[in-house]
């Protein structure tokens, strides 16, 4: 089981690309995941079963793991099933991140049924929700951490920047180790997540994301040109 203290205080750097990113493959994102070491990451957050695998070969530090799959007429798609995840522990990562939130899971199990029997398995869950009460109760079915990935992607919540408020309700209602994650780009949003008790904070596209970096960029000249 992974020591969370190996995260506390520190940043971890999603290392994703979108499907039709030149990015989109385990050794661009593993060679991402080593620079983000080499600047002081102290964990990665990775998509994929054959990412994740590179990814934990190639770096010492623990590794956040999910599989991402949209699936017909449902909204969970960030590891919605069992086999997802045990598929993406077997791969080694030290934490399976699924959606945590309340909405219906596609094999009709609920998310906390889902957990309690990973927990069972040895498996630890790292619940992304979108609200204090899925949060609460990922945490009673025996999650190891709660992360806010999903504040302001369902119609529980519309923030547009970093949920900050989301980090302070969870951090004062659970015990677990809170997460923060979800448009953080700036240094001082991942102050007011430290200073509202996040133990960790998860930054993506304003690293790891070249093709968004550019087209921000890109809005501010004179010839507005987007891939």
């Amino acid at each position: 089981m992974l020591d969370l203290d190996r995260l506390r205080g520190g940043l971890i750097v999603s290392c994703q690309a979108a499907p039709d990113s030149p990015l989109d493959s385990a050794t661009a994102m593993t060679d991402m995941a080593l620079a983000a070491v080499m600047g002081g990451a102290v964990g990665i957050r990775a998509n994929g079963v054959g990412h994740v695998r590179a990814i934990r070969e190639a770096v010492t530090v623990p590794v956040i793991g999910l599989r991402k799959r949209r699936l017909p007429g449902i909204a969970v798609y960030i590891t919605p099933t069992i086999e997802d995840a045990r598929a993406i522990a077997d791969a080694g990562a030290d934490l399976v991140a699924v959606d945590a939130t309340l909405r219906p899971r596609p094999d009709g199990t609920s998310t906390a049924a889902m957990i309690a029997v990973l927990a069972r398995e040895g498996i630890a869950v790292l619940a992304d929700v979108d609200g204090l009460e899925a949060g609460l109760a990922a945490a009673d079915a025996g999650a190891v951490a709660i992360a806010t990935t999903l504040s302001g992607y369902t119609q529980l919540t519309s923030p547009t920047g970093p949920d900050i408020e989301l980090v302070r309700r969870l951090v004062a209602a659970s015990s677990l180790p809170v997460i923060a994650e979800g448009r953080y780009r700036r240094p001082e949003d991942v102050r007011a997540a430290f200073e509202a008790g996040a133990t960790a904070v998860v930054v993506g596209q304003a690293i790891t994301d070249p093709v968004a970096l550019t087209r921000r960029l890109v809005e501010a000249t004179p010839n507005v040109r987007t891939a």
